[in-house]
């Protein structure tokens, strides 16, 4: 992303999500006062960082795990937090090394040393492709320690890996309780972050405190924090509006965000240009029904975007054109220029031109809430109106049941939501079109990867927009995925709060630690 904007205007909050149960104890909190109280729908998968790769668990780790590197607020380049010093050796990007801080130690009062840090890495590496953020890594090639330096050996240049450090994926786990080969079960985290766990029960409540042995770039620690999990986003709105909770990040109801207004009594609305974005995937292996990129490209000749802004999601969402988003280098509408507008005629040759007769069925996988059940039943209706296909719906309560059967392939096509993990155009092209994509969709295409690796070489990122434009041109061609649309954040918080506004800024981070009580 070149900048981040922050203003005033619109609503909602994400927040934390859930995975199994558990507690530890901890230091009183002293005179901190209540706990601020936060409202989320967003599902975590896992409290192991090696083994989760969605938002809802990542907004956790950047408060209760610290990485060498950060983000600050209102700021795209990666600063030392774990670290004293980082940066890549020599010109040829391929090898980055950092010098570990000498004063750092777990929330459990375990000293945090290299070793930890090299064994964090090394779980996600060894780690398999069908979980955890291990796409996101695929450029290291593996970890070495000498004193407190960590070096970090490439297989190719990638200008991008600072951002990946300081990322989710970069988060050190006290490597004397989490096992190295296989994922930590269970409510306890042992981290170093400015938070520790002090309760957590799955899909209810994470209660958080200041974890007051934290040396790191938060200068101060900020208030308890109570993170509520709701399963719908109805029940989140009924929990702000029965003053249950302080602030709701993620996902209150869109006929709810449309029709609030600034001005509103003891109701703080933050709008934060974040870069969500959702796609609809599709299952490329040999034996589905969308080998054929025909059969794909006939599905994108079909959907109505701005219908399903108006209809689903009352305007509060806006149509997606590119995998990429606006706001980030690179953007552009390749699909958009093949099509601007539905087009039956040419989707119906593109069904002839695969040998295929109408109506062509398939699977349509989502994970369940309010909008994603009305965005895959207006889906249905745009493709079946001229009997070109027959969609059958397969919804999924839990999030895990859903990331298992799409990344087991079980699906023909899914919608899946993207967050980024950082800000930079390579976050929405090689973990979404690359070999081993996170979609788990079993696309690859050589002139991608070969963009892939030499946009990643390159730290000039202004340099890089021709070659993602180009790469995205490839993707409007391949259709490996359909880009749907894109939101904002939206945070509603009471007057009793101050911060909301610099929870969440697009960088994927979240800043617990702003929030404070007025």
């Amino acid at each position: 992303m070149g900048s981040v904007r922050l203003r005033v205007g619109a609503t909602v909050v994400v927040v934390a999500a859930a995975a199994v149960g558990g507690w530890m104890l901890l230091p009183s909190d002293g005179d901190q006062g209540p706990a601020i109280r936060i409202g989320t729908t967003d599902a975590s998968s896992s409290l192991d960082p090696a083994y989760a790769y969605d938002a809802g668990s990542w907004a956790l780790y950047s408060n209760v795990f610290q990485s060498l590197l950060t983000l600050k607020t209102g700021s795209v380049t990666p600063t030392p937090d774990a670290a004293k010093s980082c940066g890549f050796v020599g010109a040829k990007l391929t090898t980055y090394a950092c010098e570990l801080r000498t004063d750092l130690t777990f929330a459990n009062g375990k000293p945090l040393t290299p070793a930890d840090v090299k064994f964090s890495f090394d779980r996600i590496l060894r780690n398999g492709m069908d979980v955890g953020p291990r796409s996101l890594l695929s450029s290291l090639k593996s970890v070495a320690v000498e004193g407190q330096k960590i070096t970090f050996n490439l297989l190719s240049g990638d200008s991008t890996f600072p951002f990946k450090v300081a990322s989710g994926a970069g988060s050190i786990v006290d490597s004397t309780k989490y096992p190295a080969d296989k994922e930590r079960k269970g409510g306890a985290v042992d981290g170093s972050g400015p938070y520790a766990m002090a309760e957590y029960k799955n899909g209810e409540i994470a209660r958080l405190r200041p974890n007051t042995a934290y040396k790191g770039s938060v200068a101060k620690t900020g208030r308890p924090i109570d993170v509520h999990y709701y399963n719908a986003s109805t029940d989140l709105q009924a929990a702000w509006e029965a003053k249950e909770i302080d602030l709701t990040y993620r996902q209150l109801p869109p006929e709810m965000l449309a029709k609030l207004k600034p001005g509103e009594a003891n109701v703080r609305i933050s709008e934060v240009d974040a870069t969500e974005t959702r796609n609809m995937v599709f299952n490329v292996r040999e034996k589905s029904k969308f080998h054929d990129v025909n059969v794909r490209r006939a599905v994108a000749l079909l959907i109505d975007r701005p219908k399903l802004a108006q209809d689903v999601f009352h305007n509060t969402v806006e149509p997606l054109y590119d995998a990429i988003p606006k706001g980030i280098v690179g953007h552009s509408t390749p699909f958009f220029d093949v099509t601007s507008r539905p087009n039956a005629k040419r989707a119906k040759a593109a069904l002839e031109e695969a040998g295929l007769t109408a109506p062509v069925s398939f699977t349509l996988g989502y994970f369940a809430s309010d909008s994603s059940r009305a965005e895959a039943q207006e889906l249905k209706k745009q493709l079946e109106a001229g009997g070109l296909f027959s969609v059958k719906l397969v919804e999924k309560a839990e999030w895990e049941a859903f990331q298992k059967d799409y990344k087991g392939a079980r699906f023909d096509a899914y919608n899946v939501g993207w967050v980024a993990d950082f800000p930079d155009p390579d976050n929405y092209s090689q973990p979404l079109v690359g070999k081993n994509n996170s979609n788990a969709s079993a696309y690859e295409n050589p002139e991608i990867e070969k963009l892939i690796t030499r946009t990643q070489a390159v730290s000039d990122r202004g340099s890089t927009v021709d070659d993602f434009k180009r790469m995205h041109k490839i993707v409007a061609k391949d259709v490996p995925l359909v880009p749907l649309w894109q939101t904002k954040d939206y945070i509603l918080s009471n007057g009793k709060v101050g911060g909301a506004e610099y929870l969440s800024d697009g960088t994927g981070v979240w800043r617990l630690w702003e929030l404070s009580r007025l």
